[in-house]
């Protein structure tokens, strides 16, 4: 497992980023605070605060992190 974090910045960046989790195959969860939430969850995307930067943590292997890091490479913060 990898992580690196995000920033939501508008809805459309949030259904931008389901839709980019939704066509991998592997598990990648999105944790706010103490609360881990599946990627590929819009609604539960949305339940978490999303005004700071979030965690997001790929299940898969090195490729499958490097596939999905750069398909929402503008959301990433560091």
């Amino acid at each position: 497992m990898k992580s690196f974090n995000v920033l939501f910045d508008s809805i459309g960046s949030v259904k931008r980023f389901v839709a980019a989790a939704c066509q991998m195959p592997f598990d990648i969860d999105v944790i706010g605070g103490r609360y881990v939430i599946d990627a590929k969850s819009i609604m539960g995307i949305f339940s978490i605060d999303l005004s700071k930067p979030v965690r997001v943590e790929v299940h898969g292997t090195d490729e499958d992190f490097s596939a999905f890091k750069a398909q929402v490479e503008t959301l990433v913060v560091e």
